[in-house]
């Protein structure tokens, strides 16, 4: 495919990069939306959990960290833990040094599904990417620079 009235610098769509992100992107979300479909959870409440669980062992957690945490939109955080919290998955505390804020915590029911949804997370990354081989840590890699570099 050679571009025709698109003003590009490419001389084929799969030279660029953001392009093949998007393609591939699109791909893998369907991929975690079935494996997260049988749990109950949509990505964002998924990743919001997990990081939730993952947090929670080093003390009380906030809203903003965890939003931090995960790279969402604070007020999609705050929109997403309220159906979390409806749900019986997450609990918004007292912060005991904090009285302006409040603690998130998971609760024994988000525990036991964050980590039933993490396995099958895990399982559906490990098939996508298995595609990359002994790349998939370089990978990881160029992934984290790019994360740092748009910070």
């Amino acid at each position: 495919m050679t571009p025709s009235d698109l003003a590009t610098g490419f001389a084929d769509a799969e030279e660029s990069p953001g392009l093949l992100l998007w393609q591939v992107t699109n791909r893998w979300q369907a991929a975690i939306r079935a494996s997260l479909k049988p749990h109950g959870l949509t990505h964002v409440q998924f990743v919001l959990l997990a990081a939730l669980t993952w947090l929670g062992g080093d003390g009380p957690v906030t809203q903003k960290a965890l939003a931090d945490h995960a790279a969402t939109d604070p007020m999609m955080t705050s929109q997403v833990l309220r159906a979390l919290e409806e749900r019986g998955l997450v609990e918004r505390r007292p912060h005991p040094q904090d009285r302006r804020a409040r603690a998130l915590a998971v609760t024994p029911a988000g525990r036991d599904l964050a980590n039933r949804a993490v396995v099958a997370v895990e399982a559906c990354d490990a098939a996508f990417f298995g595609a990359l081989g002994p790349d998939v840590a370089g990978f990881a890699a160029a992934l984290r620079r790019l994360k740092s570099a748009a910070a």
